[in-house]
């Protein structure tokens, strides 16, 4: 069964750890039967959450579970910036399809907005 869990460590993500700029960060696994199947890395900041990384192993849901559940944490703290500093540019195509980002744009603004108008997405069309 799939989880998305916090990690309170930095155990194994060391390298991601050492680039972030904060104190507060984060790791948020996918753990499918006791085995890591992706991750995003991630902290927040005064008044934006930053991403530095995320790995889904390739599956398109996977990535949006992993960044909603970022989002959706975010909102808990009224933050309504999330900003990607992910080095591998190819990742932000699936950012892009999904939605979380416009086009030619490495910050998602109005998150909370974002979140409360998927509630009515089984109505749109």
């Amino acid at each position: 069964m799939l989880e998305i869990r916090e990690k309170f460590t930095a155990d194994g993500y060391e390298e991601l750890s050492g680039s972030a700029a904060s104190d507060s960060f984060h790791i948020t696994e996918a753990v499918d039967k006791d085995e890591v199947i992706g991750f995003i890395a991630y902290s927040y900041e005064k008044d934006k959450t930053v991403v530095y990384d995320y790995d889904d192993g390739g599956d398109l849901m996977l990535c949006d579970g992993l960044v909603r559940s970022v989002i959706f944490k975010s909102c808990i703290k009224a933050v309504e910036t999330m900003e990607f500093q992910i080095s591998d540019e190819k990742k932000y195509a699936n950012l892009r399809k999904l939605k979380f980002l416009p086009e030619n744009s490495k910050t998602a603004e109005n998150i909370d907005r974002f979140m409360n108008g998927c509630q009515n997405c089984k109505h749109n069309k």
